[in-house]
Formats: C-alpha cells, structure tokens, sequence
C-alpha cells in the first residue's frame, strides 16, 4: 500500500542540492562492545532504519533524531517498538547494499530502508539506485521481514529528465515489490519548509524529524501489521 506524497522539493534550492558532502558529514552509528546486546523487553519489536544522514539525525540530539521521535509516537498509539537506527551520513544506496547484513545483526522484525537521498544529490544513474535497493529488498524479503520503503525525490537543479527518471526508480521498486509498504517521499511535508530545516535547507532540525515521524506514523504501523505474531 502507498502513502501519498504530493509535494516536490518546492524550496529546495540549487546551493543546498549542490552541497554534496552536507549528507556525508559525520558518522551516526549505534555501536555497542563487541557480542553485547541492549536488553529485549519481552513482546517489544525491533524495527530497524537502514538510511543516511536524514535517519541518523545529522546536526540533532539523539533524542531528537526522527528514529527517536518515531519510537516515541509508536509508543504511545500502543505499539511496543525499539527503532533501531543505522544511518550513516554520506550512505548511497550502494553503501546502504554492502553494509545490510552487518546492519541485519541487530536481528529486526522489521526494516524501514530510507536511502537514496545521496545518489540523487551527486546525481548518480538511476539504474544503479534502482538495482541496489531491488537487492536490498530482496535479501530483506528472503529473511521473511516484512519492509517498509520511503521514496526520495532529485534536487531540481539536476533537470526534468534525471528528476522523473529518478523518482520512477522508487515508483518501479514498489510495483516490484507489492509485498512491501510503499512510502513516496520520505521528506514529504518537510522539504523546502525552512521553518522544518536546519540552515543547511537539506536536513529536518528537530521540528522537521517530529513532522516526519508524524507523517509516516500510518505507513509505519502497517508495516508492523505485518510481523509475525504482531
């Protein structure tokens, strides 16, 4: 099922889309001593984010992170969810391929994979976006987890063309995929709003990852609809 993402990146601006390196600064890892694993509340889900620096709350405080603020409005519609985050900033979605079964170690139930937000700003083939996430979403499907798949869109500078043919790379996967949960644009509601973003103009200040938590809410607990035993 698709959740509507109507608009496009309406302020994006031409000098934030042509800072290629704004998502590639800094590094945000969960990392725990070698073998130790936090404590798993009995019935809790883990529901992992595979993404770059949008996910991994670039310029934020942990607890301010869009995994965070999601965690905390699943809790209070009643779900029993730990988000897992692991996004690293400056990840394509080539990178996102080749670290997936380290990220899987965490053993989730469910994957949000939000990745594809640097491939369009250092305006990489879309072909290559599409054949990274279609693996990735089929080594997720032959684990049995049930996924959820947000969208991204191109900066406008790029062009008419790179920009259809780059979002169709997400509208072609979802066909593909009609077992994962389709979410057009993870950035929908968002993008362009400067009142949503840090100066940069490209990533959400703490407001922004608060409406993005917000906005996904719906998308997100169908994706946990679909665990096991959920």
């Amino acid at each position: 099922m698709a959740f509507g993402a109507s608009s496009m990146f309406r302020r994006y601006g031409r000098r934030a889309a042509l800072r290629r390196s704004a998502l590639g600064i800094g590094i945000f890892l969960s990392v725990r001593p070698a073998g130790a694993r936090a404590a798993q509340p009995a019935g809790e889900v883990r529901l992992l984010i595979l993404g770059d620096s949008i996910t991994a709350g670039y310029g934020l405080a942990p607890e301010e992170a869009f995994p965070a603020q999601l965690q905390r409005l699943l809790r209070e519609a009643g779900e029993a969810v730990r988000v897992i985050p692991a996004g690293v900033s400056g990840d394509t979605t080539a990178g996102g391929r080749a670290r997936l079964d380290w990220a899987l170690a965490d053993r989730p139930q469910a994957v949000i994979v939000a990745l594809g937000g640097n491939d369009g700003l250092r305006g990489l083939p879309p072909a290559d976006s599409h054949a990274n996430l279609d693996d990735i979403l089929n080594r997720l499907k032959a684990r049995g987890l049930p996924t959820l798949l947000a969208g991204m869109l191109a900066p406008p500078n790029l062009g008419a063309d790179y920009g259809r043919d780059f979002a169709a790379t997400f509208t072609r996967l979802a066909e593909a995929h009609p077992e994962a949960v389709f979410y057009p644009f993870l950035l929908e509601g968002v993008a362009g709003e400067p009142a949503l973003n840090q100066p940069d103009r490209i990533h959400p200040n703490a407001r922004g990852a608060a409406e993005m938590a917000r906005r996904m809410l719906p998308a997100v607990r169908e994706l946990l609809s679909k665990v096991q035993g959920g």
